[in-house]
C-alpha cells in the first residue's frame, strides 16, 4: 500500500472547485493536462492500476480530471478507453472493499486512504457517466439520442452507450450495498457522496425515451440503485424533493416514479416514502397548482398510477390530499377521485369489510357522488367514467344503486357533450351489470311486487294477531297476585329470626335500576319471597328514588305499598327499557327480544329486492326518452353512445326500448359514415343473432323480431327498415332459411293470421330490393296467392304484394351507358288481369283500404305493363259502368229507346251522366271514382315524363349509334383525309342533333299533356266536371273522405296541363284556405307544393297563401305545411321573403314534432351561405310587430335559436349596425325591447362596439326604458369579460357612461341634442300616420281558422301581379275593385244556384312574375 496522503479529498459542488484550494489539507488539482497528453497519461494510469490496484487513482487523478475537462474535444476512442478502465477500477475496488471493511484492525491512515480512493474513483466514474449522457442527449460523438440511426449508434469498436449504461448503474448499486459507513468511522455517510452517485439516476430518468419498453432494464437498474440509497443511506428527504421537482417539470416521469415508489414500498419496505411524497404533494398551494397547468399533470398522473399499483398504502395516507378536492385545479381533483376509485375497487370492496373500512368506503362514495355535480365538466365526466368502472366490477353497494342511477339520469341534461356521453355509458353499465334481472320491464315487475307486498302484509298481520293472543304482563300480574299477597302476609308476620337468616343472602345493588332488574328476574323465577324481601330493603335503601316510591296514602300499609311497587316493576314498559339500556351500557347481555320468524325475514328481503328492481327499471325508463332525443345531436360520439345504449336496453327486455330502436332508423341515411355504420351494427346485434336451438328456430325468432318492429310503423320507418334489410341481404347476412320461412308464412303452409302474412310479404319486398330474384323467381306465387279471388277480403295484403312486385321495376333499370330495353310485362300477363279484377270488384264495396290499394295497383301497372294506359282505361270504364248501372234512368236522358249504360260509355252522352252522378250515387262510389281517376291522371303524366321520354331518348340514341356504325363502315373505302373530315363533321352534326332532339322530345311530351290528355274526346276529360262540381259545392258534398279525394284529384289534374292549372288555381287555393276539413287542407297543401315545382311561375303569386297554412289551427296541417315549405325553400322553388317569419313562428309551436321540423329547416338553411343573416332583419320586424307578431317571451325564444346560426364576425358587425338603425322605425316600446334584446344575443366584438357607437343617436332616446338600458349594459358586460386590451376596455367604459347618462336624463324633448332632432324629423312616422309596413302587417292579422271559415261575407282575393321595381315610381293608379269568391252554399239562395261558387275569369291573375327554373317536368 502506498504511503497515506497528507491531504483529504472533498467532493466539490462544481468541477472548478477542485482547481482552487479550500484549506491546507484539501486536495487540489495541480495541472490540467493538454489534450495531446491525455491519452499518454491515461496509459500510465492503466499501468499503475496493474501494479497498485484501485489506489492508483491517488497519483493519477489529475489525468482523469483533465480528460473530463476536455471531454467534448477528446477523441472518442480515448473516452471509451477511459470508461472501460474506470469500470474495471471501480469493479475491482468494490470487490476489495468487502474484505477491507471487514478488517477490524483497519488503521485511521488506511481508512483515510481508502476513503479518498473511493471518493475519487466514484467521482470520475459518475462524471464520465454524466458526460456520456450529455453527449448522447445532444447527439455528439456519433451517438444518436433517438436510436433511429443504427449506423451512428455504434462506432467502429462496437461501442454503444445505451448498452453500457445499465452495467454501470448495477456496478454503483453493488458498491453502495457495502457497509461504507466504516470508512466514515461508523457515522452517517456524507450526503454529498450519495448525491454524487444518485444524481446520474435522476439525470437518466429525465430523458423522455427512458419510458420506452426497450429501456425497461435500465429503468429497473435505476430504481434498485435509488432503493439502496433510500434503505442504507437515509436518502429519503433528498429523493422526496427531487421526485416532486421532476414530477412538476417532466410529465413522462410520472408513470416511472409511480412504478419505482411501488417497488420501494413492496420489495424494500419503504412505505414511509409513499407518505412523504403524498405529504409533499398535499402541501402544494392549490392556487399555484391551478396556475401551473403542466406541473399539475405530472402530480395527477403520479397519484393515479400509484393508487392503481399500491392502493392499500395510498389509502393510509389519503387524508393529506383531500383538501385539493376544494382547489381550483380540476386535474388534481380528477387524480384524487381516480385514486379513491382505485381504492374502492381493490381495497374497499366486498362484503367482509370491517366497520371502519365500510365507513371509509361510504365517505369515498359520497365524495364521488358529490363531484358528479362539480363545476367543471371534465371532473363530472371523469367521475362518471369511474362509476362505470365501479359498476362493471360490481363494487357498488346495492344500497347506492338508486342514488347513482338518479344522478346519472340527471347528467343526461348536462351542457357538456363529454358528460352526456359518459352518462349514457354509465347507464348502459348499470343495465349490463344490474343484480336484479335479465328482464327489466316495469309492467312485468309491478305485478309480482304487488303480489309479494300483499303476501308480506298478510304475514305481518298474522304475526300481530298471534302476538296479541299472548299473555300480557298485566295478565301475568293478575295471575301472580293471590300468591304474592299470601307470601307478603306470611313474611310480615314471620319471626324475627327467620328474617335475620336471609339478610346475608339478599344485598341491595348499587343502583335502583339494577336492583329493580334483579327483583323482576326473581318474580319471573317465581321466587316471590326473595323478591318481596329485596323490595322491602330497596324501599329503605332508595327511599324516595324511582322506582321505589309510592303514594303517601299507602305509607301506613306496608303490604299494599309493596304490592304497588312490585306491580310497577313488573308491568311498566318504560322501566323495562331503562333496565335494558343499563344492562347494555354495563356490558351485560341485553334482554333478547323475540326475533321475527325466518319466513317473514325472507319475505321482507324479497319485497325489498323487487322494490329495488322496480325503482331501477323506472329510472331506466325515464332515461329512455331523454337518450332518444340525443340521437339527433350534432356530436357524433353522443349519437353513437345513444344507439349503443338502446341496444343494451333492448337486450334487457325494456318495452319502451322499441321506440328508441325505431327512432334510430332514420340515422341510416346519415351523411356521417360512423353513425350509419353504428346503426347497421346495432340492428345486426339486435336482430341477426337470434336465440334458438335450430336453424329454423333462429329464423322464426328473426322474423318475429322484424315483424314486431313493423307494427304500427309509419311509412318513413318502413323505408328506413327496408334500407337496412336490403343492406344485410346484399352482404348475405340474412340466411336462406329466413327467406324460405317467409314464403311459407305468406303461402299459409301453416295456419297464419292476416297480419303475419302481411308482415311476411313486406319483409320479402324489403329483401327483394337487395336481391330482386327473391321476388322475381316467385312472381306467379305472389300473384296467385296475394291477388286471388279473396283479395276483396284483405286489401292490405294485396297492397303489400304490389309493393313487393314493384321492386322488380326499380331493380331492372339498365346500366349506365347501355341502351337496353326496360323491363316490361305484356298486357296479357296474369298480374294485370288480377289487378284489374281486384280493383273493379272492390269498387262498389265501402272499404277504407280500397283507395290505397288502388293507388299502389295503378302505380305498379304503369311501372311494369306494356301500354299501361290501355289497362287503366279499361279499369276506369269498368268502374264507370258499375256506377252507371247504379243509376235509375233519368227522364231527360233516356229519350231514345234501347239506351244502355254500355252504349253510353265512350260516347258523347257520357257528360250528362257524369253531371247526374253526384246526385244519385252513394258517397262511397263517388269517393272511389274520384280517387281512381286522380291516380290514373297523375301516373299518366309520370309515365310520359319518365318512361316515354326515356324510351324516346333510348331509341334515338340507338338509331344514332347504328347510323354512326353504318357511316363508319362505308367511309373505310374513302380517302383518309376525306374520311377524317367527314367523321368530324358527322360528330358535330350528331352533337347538335342530340341537343336539339332532347328539346324536341320534351316539347312533344309537353304538347301531349297540354293538348291531348284533357281534350274533349279523352276519357280523363269526362271526369273534370264531376271533380269540379264536388269541389265547388262543399256545402252539399261535405263528406270528409269525398272532399279529400276530390281535392286531391283536382290537384293531380292540375299537374297535367299548365292551362288547366292556371284556370283552376284560384279554386284550389280557395279550398285550401276556406275548407273546414283539415284533411282537405293538408292534401291541397301537398298538391300546391308539387304544382310549385312543376309550374313555378303560375304558383308564385299565391306564395303568401302557402305560408298562411303555417298558422293553421290544426296541428296536422301545420306539420304538412312545414314539410312542404321546407322542401320548396331549400330547393329554391319558392323565394324566401319576409313570410319566412311564419316558419320561425313554428319554433314555439306547442307540438314538439313541429318544433323539431322548424329547427331542422333553419339548420339546413344556415348551411346555404348567408341566408339566415339576410332574413333576420325582416323576421325581427314581422315577429315584433304588435299587430301580426308573437308574444314577447315567444319572440325571445325564437331569436335565441336564430341568432345561434350567426357565427361570422362580419355578419355580427353588420347586424349590430342594422339593428341600431331599426330603432328609428320602431313605433312601440315592445319593439324597442325586442331590438335591444336581439343585440344581447350577438357575440359583440370591438368592431361591433364601434358600430354601436357610430349609431348611438339611433337609440339614444330609447334608453329611458329600463329594459332597453339593461340589454345594452348586458351586451357590454359580456364583451368586457372577453377582452384584454386596455383600449377596448376604455371604449366600453366610455359607451357605458353615455348609456348611463341618457338613461338618467330620460332624453325628453328639451334635453335631446339638436342634431338628434334634425335627424329624427322626416324619418320617424308621425303617430297619426301609418307606415306602409304597418299597414301590410295589419292586413295579415291572424284570425282563428274557424272564424275565417264561417265568415260568409269575407272575400278571397286573387293576388295581384307583382309590379317590377322600376315601375314603382310612376303615378299611382286607382285600385280596381277586388274580385271576390264566395261559397253560395252558405247563403240563402235557390237550391241549385246555391250549390256553386262564383267563378269569374277576371279573378285569375293575368300576369305573373317569371321565375327562371330548370325543366322541372323531368323530375316528376
Amino acid at each position: 500500500m502506498p504511503a497515506p496522503p497528507s491531504w483529504e479529498f472533498h467532493l466539490p459542488l462544481s468541477p472548478g472547485d477542485l482547481l482552487r484550494s479550500g484549506g491546507p489539507a484539501q486536495y487540489v488539482v495541480q495541472e490540467v493536462l493538454p489534450i495531446a497528453q491525455v491519452a499518454a497519461q491515461l496509459a500510465e494510469f492503466r499501468g499503475a492500476f496493474r501494479v497498485q490496484g484501485p489506489l492508483a487513482i491517488l497519483q493519477h487523478f489529475d489525468t482523469l480530471y483533465s480528460l473530463l475537462h476536455h471531454f467534448r474535444s477528446v477523441n472518442a476512442a480515448v473516452k471509451e478507453d477511459a470508461l472501460e478502465l474506470m469500470t474495471k477500477v471501480v469493479s475491482r475496488y468494490s470487490s476489495d472493499l468487502s474484505s477491507i471493511l471487514d478488517d477490524l484492525d483497519l488503521s485511521p491512515s488506511e481508512r483515510t486512504t481508502h476513503l479518498n480512493a473511493l471518493k475519487m474513483n466514484c467521482y470520475v466514474l459518475t462524471h464520465l457517466v454524466e458526460a456520456f449522457e450529455i453527449d448522447c442527449k445532444s447527439g455528439l460523438a456519433g451517438l444518436d439520442p433517438s436510436g433511429k440511426n443504427k449506423k451512428n449508434h455504434a462506432t467502429g469498436s462496437g461501442f454503444c452507450w445505451e448498452d453500457e449504461r445499465q452495467p454501470l448503474i448495477q456496478l454503483l448499486t453493488q458498491l453502495l450495498q457495502l457497509d461504507l459507513r466504516r470508512l466514515w468511522c461508523g457515522l452517517v455517510v456524507e450526503e454529498e457522496f450519495i448525491s454524487l452517485v444518485t444524481s446520474n439516476c435522476y439525470r437518466i430518468l429525465e430523458k423522455p425515451s427512458i419510458s420506452h419498453q426497450k429501456h425497461r432494464a435500465t429503468r429497473e437498474a435505476v430504481m434498485h440503485l435509488l432503493a439502496v440509497a433510500l434503505t442504507h443511506y437515509d436518502h429519503m428527504l433528498s429523493a422526496t424533493l427531487k421526485i416532486t421537482q421532476m414530477l412538476q417539470h417532466f410529465e413522462h416521469v410520472a408513470p416511472v416514479f409511480a412504478g419505482a415508489v411501488s417497488l420501494w414500498a413492496t420489495e424494500y419496505g419503504m412505505k414511509s416514502m409513499v407518505g412523504e411524497l403524498l405529504r409533499e404533494i398535499g402541501q402544494k398551494c392549490p392556487q399555484d397548482l391551478a396556475r401551473d397547468a403542466s406541473g399539475v399533470k405530472g402530480y395527477a398522473t403520479f397519484l393515479s398510477e400509484l393508487a392503481e399499483q399500491i392502493p392499500a398504502i395510498v389509502l393510509s395516507n389519503m387524508s393529506v390530499l383531500l383538501h385539493h378536492l376544494d382547489g381550483e385545479s380540476y386535474v388534481m381533483r380528477n387524480a384524487i377521485l381516480t385514486a379513491m376509485a382505485e381504492m374502492l375497487l381493490k381495497v374497499l370492496s366486498g362484503d367482509q369489510l370491517e366497520e371502519a373500512a365500510r365507513g371509509t368506503r361510504d365517505q369515498f362514495l359520497d365524495t364521488l357522488q358529490a363531484h358528479l355535480c362539480d363545476v367543471n365538466g371534465f371532473v363530472r365526466s371523469r367521475v362518471l367514467q369511474l362509476f362505470t368502472r365501479i359498476v362493471q366490477q360490481k363494487a357498488l353497494p346495492l344500497a347506492r344503486f338508486q342514488a347513482v342511477v338518479s344522478l346519472a339520469v340527471g347528467r343526461l341534461q348536462d351542457k357538456s357533450v363529454l358528460v352526456v356521453k359518459n352518462a349514457i355509458q354509465l347507464l348502459a353499465a348499470f343495465l349490463s351489470n344490474n343484480p336484479f334481472s335479465c328482464k327489466l320491464s316495469c309492467t312485468d315487475l309491478a305485478e309480482p311486487l304487488k303480489k309479494e307486498m300483499q303476501k308480506l302484509q298478510e304475514m305481518r298481520d298474522e304475526r300481530t294477531t298471534a302476538a296479541a293472543a299472548l299473555i300480557t304482563p298485566e295478565e301475568e300480574w293478575e295471575a301472580m297476585l293471590p300468591e304474592l299477597r299470601a307470601t307478603i302476609h306470611q313474611l310480615l308476620h314471620a319471626l324475627q329470626g327467620d328474617e335475620e337468616e336471609e339478610e346475608t343472602a339478599l344485598e341491595v345493588e348499587e343502583t335502583a335500576l339494577s336492583t329493580a332488574e334483579r327483583i323482576i328476574q326473581l318474580l319471573r323465577k317465581l321466587n316471590y319471597k326473595d323478591a318481596i324481601r329485596l323490595t322491602q330493603r330497596a324501599m329503605c335503601h332508595f327511599d324516595g328514588e324511582e322506582p321505589f316510591t309510592s303514594s303517601s296514602v299507602l305509607e301506613n300499609d306496608k303490604e299494599a305499598m309493596t304490592l304497588a311497587i312490585l306491580r310497577t316493576l313488573y308491568t311498566d314498559f318504560h322501566l323495562e327499557n331503562d333496565i335494558q339500556q343499563l344492562s347494555h351500557s354495563n356490558g351485560e347481555d341485553p334482554v333478547i327480544e323475540e326475533q321475527p320468524p325466518p319466513e317473514l325475514v325472507k319475505q321482507e328481503m324479497l319485497v325489498q329486492y323487487l322494490q329495488d328492481a322496480h325503482n331501477f327499471s323506472m329510472k331506466i325508463t325515464e332515461a329512455l326518452s331523454m337518450v332518444s332525443r340525443m340521437m339527433y345531436e350534432s356530436s357524433v360520439s353522443v349519437v353513437q353512445e345513444a344507439i349503443e345504449f338502446f341496444v343494451t336496453v333492448s337486450q334487457f327486455g325494456v318495452p319502451q326500448a322499441l321506440l328508441g330502436v325505431r327512432r334510430m332508423l332514420p340515422l341510416v341515411w346519415s351523411k356521417e359514415p360512423g353513425i350509419r355504420e353504428t346503426v347497421l351494427s346495432a340492428y345486426r346485434r339486435l336482430y341477426l343473432s337470434p336465440s334458438g336451438d335450430s336453424e329454423r328456430a333462429r329464423a322464426q325468432s328473426l322474423v318475429q323480431s322484424f315483424s314486431l318492429l313493423m307494427v304500427d310503423a309509419s311509412l318513413g320507418t318502413i323505408q328506413c327498415l327496408e334500407e337496412i334489410i336490403s343492406e344485410f341481404v346484399q352482404k348475405d347476412e340474412i340466411k336462406p332459411s329466413v327467406v324460405h320461412l317467409l314464403w311459407e308464412q305468406f303461402t299459409e303452409k301453416a295456419q297464419r293470421s292476416s297480419l303475419e302474412r302481411c308482415a311476411a310479404v313486406m319483409l320479402l319486398g324489403m329483401m327483394a330490393r337487395g336481391k330482386p330474384e327473391i321476388v322475381g323467381s316467385n312472381l306467379d306465387v305472389l300473384v296467385k296467392t296475394g291477388l286471388d279471388e279473396k283479395v276483396i277480403e284483405d286489401y292490405r295484403l294485396a297492397q303489400e304484394v304490389c309493393n313487393a312486385i314493384s321492386k322488380l321495376a326499380n331493380s331492372n333499370k339498365p346500366a349506365e351507358g347501355k341502351n337496353l330495353a326496360p323491363f316490361r310485362l305484356p298486357q296479357t300477363h296474369l298480374l294485370f288481369g288480377c289487378l284489374s279484377e281486384a280493383v273493379t270488384k272492390g269498387f262498389a264495396q265501402p272499404s277504407t283500404l280500397w283507395i290505397p290499394f288502388t293507388e299502389t295497383a295503378v302505380t305498379l301497372t304503369y311501372q311494369l305493363a306494356e301500354g299501361p294506359e290501355e289497362i287503366c282505361a279499361q279499369i276506369l270504364r269498368c268502374c264507370i259502368q258499375q256506377a252507371l248501372e247504379k243509376l235509375q234512368e233519368p227522364p231527360g236522358v233516356a229519350t231514345e229507346a234501347g239506351t244502355s249504360p254500355s252504349s253510353v260509355l265512350g260516347s258523347t252522352k257520357m257528360l250528362p251522366f257524369f253531371l247526374l252522378l253526384p246526385k244519385v250515387l252513394p258517397t262511397c262510389l263517388l269517393t272511389h271514382l274520384s280517387s281512381l281517376m286522380g291516380n290514373v291522371a297523375l301516373q299518366q303524366v309520370v309515365h310520359l315524363e319518365r318512361a316515354v321520354s326515356a324510351e324516346l331518348r333510348r331509341r334515338r340514341v340507338l338509331g344514332e349509334e347504328q347510323e354512326a356504325k353504318k357511316h363508319v363502315g362505308n367511309s373505310i373505302k374513302e380517302q383518309n383525309a376525306k374520311n377524317i373530315e367527314n367523321e368530324t363533321t358527322m360528330e358535330e352534326d350528331l352533337g347538335l342533333v342530340g341537343a336539339s332532339a332532347d328539346d324536341t322530345e320534351a316539347e312533344l311530351i309537353r304538347s301531349i299533356c297540354e293538348t291531348e290528355l284533357l281534350a274533349g274526346k279523352q276519357l280523363l276529360s269526362a271526369f273534370v266536371p264531376l271533380v269540379l262540381k264536388i269541389c265547388n259545392n262543399p256545402g252539399i258534398y261535405n263528406d270528409p273522405a269525398l272532399s279529400a279525394a276530390a281535392a286531391l284529384a283536382l290537384g293531380k289534374l292540375c299537374m297535367i296541363s299548365a292551362q288547366f292549372c292556371e284556370s283552376h288555381l284560384r279554386l284550389l287555393f280557395t279550398m285550401m284556405e276556406k275548407s273546414t276539413l283539415s284533411g282537405v287542407r293538408s292534401n291541397l297543401m301537398i298538391a300546391a307544393g308539387d304544382l310549385a315545382i312543376r309550374f313555378p311561375n303560375l304558383v308564385e303569386p299565391w306564395t303568401p297563401h302557402l305560408y298562411a297554412r303555417l298558422r293553421d289551427p290544426c296541428q296536422g296541417v301545420r306539420q304538412t305545411a312545414g314539410l312542404v315549405m321546407t322542401h320548396l325553400i331549400l330547393k329554391d322553388m319558392v323565394k324566401v321573403k319576409g313570410q319566412v317569419s311564419e316558419m320561425a313562428a313554428l319554433l314555439i309551436d306547442p307540438e314538439e314534432e313541429i318544433v323539431g321540423l322548424a329547427r331542422n329547416f333553419f339548420s339546413e338553411l344556415s348551411s346555404k351561405g348567408n341566408a339566415i343573416y339576410n332574413l333576420l332583419p325582416d323576421i325581427i320586424s314581422r315577429l315584433s310587430d304588435p299587430d301580426c307578431g308573437v308574444e314577447e317571451e315567444a319572440f325571445r325564444t325564437i331569436m335565441r335559436q336564430l341568432f345561434s346560426y350567426i357565427t361570422k364576425e362580419k355578419q355580427t358587425e353588420s347586424l349590430v349596425e342594422k339593428l341600431c338603425q331599426r330603432f328609428r322605425t320602431a313605433r312601440t316600446e315592445r319593439q324597442y325591447r325586442d331590438l335591444s334584446h336581439c343585440l344581447t344575443l350577438l357575440p359583440l366584438s370591438e368592431r361591433g362596439l364601434r358600430k354601436m357607437q357610430d349609431n348611438f343617436d339611433c337609440f339614444a332616446d330609447k334608453l329611458h326604458d329600463l329594459a332597453v338600458y339593461n340589454s345594452f349594459i348586458a351586451a357590454l358586460n359580456r364583451l368586457r369579460r372577453s377582452v384584454t386590451k386596455l383600449e377596448t376596455k376604455a371604449l366600453i367604459e366610455e359607451m357605458e357612461q353615455k348609456l348611463r347618462a341618457c338613461h338618467t336624463r330620460g332624453m325628453d324633448s328639451t334635453e335631446v341634442p339638436r342634431e338628434i332632432l334634425c335627424q329624427e324629423e322626416g324619418k320617424t312616422p308621425l303617430p297619426g300616420k301609418k307606415s306602409q309596413v304597418a299597414g301590410s302587417c295589419r292586413r295579415r292579422r291572424r284570425r282563428p281558422m274557424s272564424i275565417a271559415n264561417n265568415d260568409a261575407d269575407s272575400s278571397f282575393v286573387t293576388p295581384e301581379p307583382r309590379v317590377p321595381r322600376r315601375c314603382r315610381g310612376t303615378a299611382p293608379r286607382r285600385a280596381a275593385k277586388k274580385p271576390t269568391v264566395t261559397f253560395s252554399s252558405d247563403e240563402e239562395n235557390s237550391p241549385e244556384a246555391g250549390l256553386y261558387a262564383e267563378l269569374t275569369d277576371d279573378e285569375t291573375p293575368s300576369k305573373v312574375t317569371p321565375i327562371a327554373r330548370a325543366s322541372a317536368c323531368r323530375d316528376l
